[in-house]
């Protein structure tokens, strides 16, 4: 069996670079202001969002890839006759695996496998970067499909938000639905797990909230017998409009852990519709 194609979509945060460079098709995720939408980095990036997030006076909202544009990289990688392997945010948030799933019923003889990987955001793009890497390696998508179902079972991602009103309004507040009436009195850790957002734990302060975020990676993260942390826990760091805050947490957790490299991403522009501005998050994995 061959190695297969990667595809995913813009809530990975993996890099325009990254993709072309490894010939990862990015299916993008759909913006609309009012009756306007655009494609998520091919008709508004990060910058022009924000502008009009903060210029509007109505929140913007999501969509899921429409199913052609996904039928669209089936019908030009299915003739290479090599499997295909999606991998895409958690069903749960986003309708993206149901887009992948309408669009594979129109091919029925091809080996294409839509992974609902119950995270979103870095977490993803470390698994759509292995996957790769696995497959220029030559290893089959059976095995790669097993590792990274190895990888969804260890996955960790928390993060803080300016305010929990995006996540309420947008319907993607999960467990953490309880938290909205005392919003005043806590600054919540959130996770990500189970395939939705929900508490950690309820702090007073922005500033406790993040000593404790530091807290809890420097707890889980996996390290070697003489305490450094080790590279196959991936460890990321994701911001909305928060660059110096992730650049001092990025620099924190490398001393800590004795990291040689942790990389901050930006929050694309359908996770900040809604988390919000300010949003300061922690991706890896766990032994």
């Amino acid at each position: 069996m061959s190695s297969p194609h990667i595809i995913t979509d813009t809530t990975s945060v993996i890099s325009a670079q990254f993709a072309r460079q490894h010939h990862v098709p990015v299916i993008p995720q759909v913006i609309n202001f009012g009756n306007e939408s655009f494609l998520e980095g091919v008709e508004m990036d990060i910058i022009a969002f924000m502008h009009r997030l903060c210029t509007s006076s109505e929140l913007p909202k999501t969509a899921a890839p429409p199913v052609e544009l996904f039928v669209k990289e089936f019908e030009r990688l299915v003739p290479t006759g090599r499997p295909i392997l999606c991998l895409h945010p958690s069903s749960e948030v986003s309708g993206t695996v149901r887009s992948a799933l309408t669009a594979k019923a129109e091919f029925p003889d091809a080996d294409i496998r839509v992974i609902d990987t119950r995270t979103i955001a870095s977490p993803l793009a470390s698994m759509v970067q292995c996957a790769v890497e696995w497959a220029e390696a030559g290893l089959d998508v059976d095995t790669i499909e097993t590792r990274i179902q190895d990888m969804m079972a260890r996955c960790r991602l928390y993060f803080l938000v300016a305010t929990l009103d995006f996540l309420a309004r947008g319907g993607r507040i999960g467990g953490a639905s309880a938290m909205v009436g005392t919003l005043l009195q806590i600054k919540p850790i959130l996770t990500f797990s189970e395939g939705r957002v929900n508490p950690c734990e309820k702090v007073r302060t922005h500033k406790a909230a993040l000593t404790r975020l530091k807290e809890i990676v420097i707890e889980q993260y996996p390290r070697s017998e003489d305490g450094i942390g080790l590279r196959e826990g991936y460890l990321t760091v994701m911001h909305a409009s928060a660059v110096d805050q992730g650049q001092e947490l990025v620099e924190n957790l490398r001393a800590a852990l004795g990291l040689a490299e942790i990389p901050l991403h930006n929050m694309p522009p359908a996770i900040v519709t809604h988390g919000g501005p300010g949003i300061l998050a922690v991706g890896f994995f766990v032994k």
